[in-house]
């Protein structure tokens, strides 16, 4: 029995406006019905989360794609507030950034990140990839639903 996929609401963490693009462009190739929310820095996204000044009425993301190297707050520290927020631990935390870097991976892991994605840099992979983790987190994953979200 197949059940109908649910459109999810996803808040892309990112400051490059070309990855911004790509991202986009990786949703719309895939027909993806998936809201894209993007925010460009760490305290963009904190707002945006705990839903304060222009973002006072921001869904409740069900995924967070987020890059590690922001302005004012680094990725590292986003990710650290939202697994050690009990209202925001829930929801599924994917790095997608250009480093590759050991420490930056194991980091991550330790912070409770769901996933560690390097960003490909041809356009093709990238695509692709974004493509594999809407459909993991849609068709494959069951998501919690946030309650009051």
């Amino acid at each position: 029995m197949n059940t109908p996929v649910q459109p999810i609401e996803v808040l892309l963490v990112e400051d490059d406006p070309g990855d911004e693009l790509m991202t986009r462009e990786a949703f719309e190739d895939n027909k993806i019905r998936n809201t894209l929310h993007v925010v460009r820095d760490g305290q963009e996204a904190l707002d945006f989360l705990y839903r304060q000044g222009e973002y006072s009425d921001a869904p409740r993301p069900d995924l967070i794609l987020l890059d590690l190297n922001l302005p004012k707050y680094d990725g590292r520290q986003v990710l650290e507030r939202i697994k050690s927020d009990d209202d925001l631990a829930h929801i599924p935390v994917v790095v997608l950034t250009t480093s590759s870097a050991e420490e930056d991976i194991l980091r991550s892991y330790r912070l409770h990140a769901n996933a560690y994605v390097t960003k490909p840099v041809d356009l093709d992979q990238f695509i692709a990839a974004v493509r594999q983790i809407d459909d993991f987190f849609v068709t494959v994953v069951r998501l919690p639903r946030a309650a009051g979200a």
